[in-house]
């Protein structure tokens, strides 16, 4: 092979190129947004709700792979997105399906996949063995990856090898600075019903705060559903701050990257609002950050858990609940003080999927029950979150 052909390589007919750190090198059509983006590759075993998938905060730096093989067939709409900060990215940094996009078939949609995906800058693949690719995520774990289109299948492939090479991953990375919120503000919507959209929250109950690590909407909308006047305030709020706004409860949100990471200047916050005994609820990386305030530790996952039809076990109520996952990182059980009990467990690998403490009214949850997509199994815990807030008022 020429120098030259070392430098430029070019299929007859792919358009599109994943290549992972260990010089893989996967070969699909391209779809979306034409360029290249660098990321971690998991992938997705939910069957619906896509936008709400691609439009979550917790995946950025994440590319997504669905193994649902028909991926976009009911289009997008705009009552669907579940990120808030709108400036900041749609949170993957691609997308890679099995089947060509379909022209969407629901009456709910205004925009073609491929279209939104462009609007979005989000670039896609299509046309691969999505099995073969999730069975080597779960044989060696979410490997670093440069996903790229190029609509006329010329590509640098020395020069996306090295960058999927050099990218360091999320394992020690704060991801939350570009999902997060610049200032504060109120939000009043509550959930959705078919034929008339969204609500508003009219009579509000508990002030709330929620800080937002990359929340999503559905979370906010049943907080307000709940009788919650809840109040978004950035990541990096101090304790004073959050304190000043006379919080009957205090939210921590979902969001991306390592916790340890974000922990540095988040904890430190937490940790003040725990020992003021404010009410706390925490999802996802709020779970994490949690533990991680009262002493725990977080480990990264072999290959996370990314889906809708996670089974997990509520020691509260003895029941096994069918929930909604995003994460690649996890609570270390072994590492959580007596004073942290677990309350949710995988009946996937055992991983730690809730706490409660014992000294404190705060609990969290690693799985996320706002769903969007996914089951409402987990629905109640806003209630209990409500319960916990009603409870201290009244001592």
């Amino acid at each position: 092979m020429s120098a030259h052909q070392d430098k430029v390589w070019a299929a007859p007919t792919s358009t599109a190129l994943l290549v992972l750190a260990d010089g893989t090198v996967i070969e699909g059509f391209g779809l979306g947004a034409t360029g290249k983006a660098v990321g971690e590759v998991c992938f997705n075993t939910a069957m619906t709700g896509y936008e709400e998938i691609l439009t979550d905060p917790s995946y950025a730096g994440q590319i997504i792979t669905f193994t649902f093989p028909h991926i976009g067939n009911v289009g997008t709409n705009e009552e669907d997105i579940e990120t808030v900060n709108m400036a900041a990215s749609a949170g993957v940094r691609g997308m890679i399906i099995h089947a060509a996009i379909t022209d969407p078939s629901n009456h709910r949609a205004t925009r073609h996949l491929d279209q939104w995906l462009k609007a979005r800058n989000i670039v896609g693949l299509s046309g691969i063995d999505t099995r073969a690719l999730t069975a080597l995520i779960r044989e060696k774990g979410m490997p670093n990856a440069v996903i790229a289109h190029a609509p006329d299948g010329k590509f640098d492939l020395a020069a996306l090898k090295r960058e999927a090479a050099e990218w360091p991953g999320i394992n020690g990375m704060d991801l939350v600075p570009g999902v997060t919120t610049a200032q504060r503000y109120d939000w009043t919507e509550t959930t959705w019903t078919l034929g008339e959209g969204y609500g508003q929250l009219t009579a509000p109950k508990h002030k709330v705060v929620a800080i937002d690590y990359g929340v999503k909407r559905n979370i906010l909308r049943l907080l307000a559903a709940a009788g919650c006047d809840v109040t978004v305030v950035p990541a990096t709020a101090s304790a004073e701050d959050i304190l000043a706004l006379k919080p009957d409860g205090v939210f921590l949100s979902n969001g991306p990257g390592d916790p340890a990471e974000t922990g540095k200047y988040a904890v430190p916050v937490i940790r003040q609002l725990l020992d003021k005994k404010v009410p706390t609820f925490g999802i996802c990386l709020g779970h994490q950050m949690m533990a991680l305030a009262v002493g725990a530790k977080t480990m990264k996952m072999h290959q996370g858990h990314h889906g809708a039809n996670h089974p997990v076990m509520d020691y509260t109520t003895n029941k096994v609940e069918i929930v909604s996952m995003n994460h690649g990182f996890a609570v270390d059980t072994g590492t959580l003080p007596a004073h942290a009990k677990e309350t949710h467990r995988s009946l996937f690998d055992g991983s730690n999927c809730g706490i409660a403490l014992t000294d404190r009214p705060a609990f969290s949850v690693q799985h996320h029950p706002e769903a969007a997509p996914g089951p409402q199994d987990s629905h109640y815990l806003f209630k209990r979150f409500v319960d916990l807030i009603e409870k201290n008022k009244a001592a």
